[in-house]
């Protein structure tokens, strides 16, 4: 059965390499599977409604559509605006901006795609304006633009919840201290770059203009906050939660800017159901996929499998080779969490992992996985948003790849980064 389930991943991977949407392959490996292992076929449709059934996945379309009014309305730019007086004085500072600028309104979109086409419109014409190279400038955004699914709403972090049943307030909690981890270890990068090219700040700081832009900025990065305190403190659930933001961000773009428009509001609309219908027939087929591996023995084997590759009883090598393999598959597969986690599981249960921790290991290893080819999600778009080579995009962020392995490597050792906060709050 072993080698059934070789060849179905085999089957799996060829298909993506060659452009065949995800979710055809999924459907492909799945039925090639139960046609040479004689399963049930109805066991195919059953796996799949049962994936998508679970309640906790309705915070996803909600989620996506309170970041994509907020997306659609131009609040980007206050959010802009305020990353310039915090951190344009610094070398590079356009750069720093960029990161800031994830870092804020990455807690308000939730994906790390929908955070690129946010800022990257913005920030990747600005840059080469300002005379940064176009590459640098598309890598830079690229990359920061991971941080969108570390700081909370994180739509990973919901498919991690729903597939490992992992408390979703826990892991929003999780991911703050490594999101901002990763924004500082970008910024070490662009200063150590901006001192070799003679790259100069934006502007001069000034307490004034932070306070002034700070003040247009706090009512959209209210939203992140409350729905962080009204999860820890008990104040609605997680799928009450996503109504909240999406009640919010209509309050905030129709009455408050008054920014929104049907037009607007209509864009919104079609977006969030093309996404929030991509992931769910993705999250669907890749429970009938995990079904199908678990059927062919492939957790046992991947658990014996560790046991030979490092013998020893340590937990936190192991987990290495655990991130070794999810980021080999990251370079191909995407969405990865729902496709992976249940090979996984059984694995990490076995060697008792705290899945908050690894919940915020595996979301930092997709980021990277987004950025890193032959796939690399992250780097295609922001290659077409600035009209550049995906080649030469994908030199340039060499060194923010080095720094996010650097970045993984720093969680893993030090658990306490991702689990301090849920451990207080609870």
């Amino acid at each position: 059965m072993l080698g059934l389930a070789a060849i179905t991943l085999g089957v799996l991977c060829l298909l993506v390499l060659i452009g065949m949407p995800v979710v055809i392959s999924l459907v492909a490996s799945v039925l090639m599977f139960l046609a040479v292992s004689g399963g049930w076929a109805l066991a195919l449709p059953q796996q799949v409604l049962s994936g998508v059934a679970d309640y906790l996945l309705i915070t996803l379309p909600l989620f996506i559509l309170a970041g994509g009014i907020m997306n659609a309305t131009g609040i980007a730019d206050k959010l802009f605006d305020f990353g310039g007086a915090l951190v344009g004085w610094m070398r590079g500072g356009l750069a720093h901006v960029d990161v800031a600028a994830s870092v804020m309104f990455g807690g308000m979109i939730g994906t790390s795609v929908a955070d690129l086409a946010g800022t990257g419109s913005v920030t990747i014409p600005k840059m080469k304006a300002h005379g940064y190279p176009g590459p640098f400038a598309a890598a830079v955004t690229a990359t920061s633009s991971g941080i969108g699914v570390l700081i909370p709403p994180s739509s990973p972090m919901i498919l991690y919840s729903v597939v490992t049943g992992t408390s979703l307030g826990a892991l929003f909690l999780a991911g703050i201290v490594p999101g901002l981890l990763m924004a500082a270890v970008m910024m070490v990068t662009i200063s150590i770059l901006a001192r070799r090219n003679g790259w100069q700040p934006m502007n001069s700081f000034e307490w004034s203009r932070v306070v002034k832009t700070g003040g247009h900025a706090i009512l959209p990065l209210g939203m992140p906050a409350m729905i962080l305190g009204g999860l820890v403190f008990g104040i609605f659930t997680a799928t009450e939660a996503g109504a909240f933001a999406v009640a919010y961000a209509l309050v905030l773009a129709g009455v408050v800017y008054r920014t929104l428009t049907l037009p607007k509001m209509r864009q919104a609309l079609v977006d969030s159901v093309i996404l929030t219908g991509e992931v769910l027939m993705v999250v669907g087929f890749s429970t009938a996929l995990g079904w199908a591996l678990s059927q062919a023995g492939v957790p046992a084997a991947l658990a014996l499998g560790i046991d030979t590759i490092f013998p020893f009883e340590s937990v936190t090598m192991r987990i290495f080779v655990l991130l070794g393999l999810v980021l080999i598959a990251g370079m191909v597969l995407d969405p990865l969490i729902p496709m992976i986690m249940p090979v996984l599981l059984p694995s990490l249960l076995a060697m008792d992992v705290d899945l908050v921790h690894f919940g915020v290991l595996i979301v930092m290893t997709v980021v990277i996985g987004q950025v890193t080819p032959p796939v690399a999600i992250a780097l295609l778009v922001a290659a077409k948003i600035g009209k550049d080579d995906i080649w030469a995009v994908t030199q340039a962020n060499m060194p923010f790849f080095y720094a996010l392995i650097v970045a993984l490597i720093m969680l893993t050792l030090f658990p306490a980064l991702s689990t301090t906060l849920p451990a207080l709050m609870n």
